[in-house]
């Protein structure tokens, strides 16, 4: 294919990637509308608006990205992309219909979510660093930082979609439809990818299996001072900062006392944020360091305006800029290391990066819990704020002592 187009949606030009964009498209919005019903069944209808439950669901969750962490980067990188996603996401389709049969019969209890938590987290820490690494095969190294703020966009319209789903089907239909609606979307992203033209696809050649594989991941980014500043910001961000399903679901029933379809709208209220920032993101042609110092702290200011506001409307504008500074800082920190980073090496750098910023989850979300729950939601989203700022003063850190060059990657002590 002759690619000549530039642009925000020059992805989208790649036959692949446009039949991949629109599976993954209608299994995001089911995916959003999951994961807003199942913090609501948690907090409202399962415990007694306890946020230490659904911190509990959190690091269950989030838990197999740490878990399962010497096993998903490397099959990532030594398994056929295409077969290993179809096995993930019939995975967690399957799981997500058992899960809404038992709520719709009225039998799911609060053990049961947290068994379909730590499942569908298993399925979800293979699915993720193979996820992120296939659009490589897609569309290649050249268009990879727009394919991933194209992802971006799409993910985060699907949630402005998703959580307005998941409210109308708890209040007109129950809670369980909203996860049967989720099982059914996974056959959409199926359909895409057992329709893609394979011989277009841009296989670079299989990595050589050694010994300790995995420590030799480690090793690479620790060597490398920019990726080494990177996983701190994330390891403070992904830790204390996001932890939404918290902050806003806790926000929502105890300071603004809302119901299900107003809730919804406070998630779909972010998501514009984040639809925001992906589009701009999509618009750069290489990410910068720079960004990342950006977002984190304003990333950080945000969620501590957002803990400050007195109403829902100021709240759910404050959340906008939040989602803006969040899509930013988490889109540019995958672009980032995956154009600087070794083929070879992309899977395990990749499953570290999603390890760091999905598996602290469990430090981090039932310590937020345990804050909103003594102290209030307010102050936990505060901790969250103080985790943003944190991480900017790594990037300054970092900044002042490498000089880091405009384009990724270009790293010059003498400011060249």
């Amino acid at each position: 294919m002759t690619r000549q187009a530039r642009g925000p949606f020059r992805s989208l030009g790649n036959f692949n990637y446009r039949l991949w964009a629109a599976g993954a498209f209608v299994s995001n919005v089911g995916t959003w509308a999951q994961r807003v019903a199942q913090d609501w069944l948690v907090l409202t209808q399962l415990s007694h608006h306890s946020a230490s439950a659904v911190g509990v669901v959190m690091s269950l969750q989030f838990g197999p990205q740490l878990l399962l962490l010497p096993w998903t980067g490397l099959a990532a990188d030594h398994l056929e992309k295409r077969k290993l996603l179809m096995a993930t996401q019939a995975a967690m389709g399957v799981l997500a219909l058992v899960l809404g049969v038992l709520t719709v019969e009225r039998i799911v209890r609060l053990w049961h979510v947290y068994v379909f938590a730590f499942l569908f987290g298993c399925a979800s820490a293979f699915d993720a660093p193979v996820r992120q690494t296939f659009v490589t095969e897609l569309v290649g190294d050249a268009d990879l930082s727009n394919a991933v703020a194209l992802n971006s966009t799409s993910f985060n319209s699907a949630r402005m979609i998703g959580p307005a789903v998941a409210g109308f089907c708890i209040a007109a239909l129950g809670t369980g439809w909203a996860f049967l609606a989720n099982g059914i979307s996974f056959g959409a992203v199926l359909c895409s990818l057992s329709l893609l033209r394979v011989h277009e696809l841009q296989v670079s050649g299989k990595t050589v299996r050694a010994r300790g594989g995995l420590m030799e991941g480690f090793r690479y980014v620790w060597r490398r001072a920019d990726l080494r500043a990177i996983v701190m910001m994330l390891f403070l961000i992904g830790t204390f900062g996001l932890n939404f399903p918290i902050f806003i679901s806790t926000m929502a029933v105890s300071v603004f006392h809302l119901g299900a379809e107003r809730y919804g709208l406070l998630n779909s209220s972010m998501a514009v944020g984040t639809v925001i920032g992906a589009l701009l993101a999509a618009g750069r042609e290489r990410p910068y360091f720079r960004h990342l110092l950006g977002s984190a702290a304003v990333f950080g200011g945000g969620c501590l305006l957002a803990a400050s506001m007195p109403n829902y409307w100021l709240f759910a504008g404050a959340l906008v800029i939040v989602g803006i500074s969040a899509l930013t800082f988490t889109n540019g920190t995958n672009s980032f290391m995956q154009l600087t980073t070794e083929p070879a090496m992309r899977g395990r750098v990749m499953a570290i990066r999603l390890a760091l910023a999905l598996g602290t989850t469990p430090i981090g979300a039932p310590m937020i819990g345990r804050v909103a729950d003594s102290f209030g939601p307010r102050w936990a989203l505060a901790l969250g704020g103080t985790s943003g700022l944190l991480a900017a003063l790594v990037a300054v850190w970092h900044w002042r002592g490498n000089r880091v060059d405009a384009e990724a990657g270009n790293i010059s002590r003498d400011g060249k």
